[in-house]
């Protein structure tokens, strides 16, 4: 199994959802998921959080900006970086 390198996430990127991704809210399981040809992911609160904000107009510092605001807590970069990653490697969202 090879291992891949992780997606280099920058401060300027605009994240979107990738083509053939849909995010909505489920109401029935109460919870967010992403829907795709081929299936369903089910998010957690936080990974919920992020994707709403990738909107392809919104930068990663700007969705960091707005999820330390709407938490009220400061230090978050770290963690959407690591999460932005995460679903890009997934194709789950693209960058530009």
């Amino acid at each position: 199994m090879s291992e891949t390198t992780p997606v280099e996430i920058t401060s300027g990127q605009i994240p979107t959802i990738a083509n053939g991704y849909r995010l909505q809210f489920e109401s029935a399981q109460d919870t967010w998921v992403l829907l795709y040809p081929e299936g369903m992911v089910k998010l957690n609160p936080s990974a919920a959080e992020i994707l709403q904000r990738c909107d392809g107009q919104t930068s990663v510092d700007d969705i960091v900006a707005k999820l330390e605001t709407a938490f009220e807590t400061t230090g978050l970069t770290k963690d959407v970086h690591s999460f932005l990653s995460i679903a890009c490697e997934q194709h789950w969202i693209s960058l530009s």
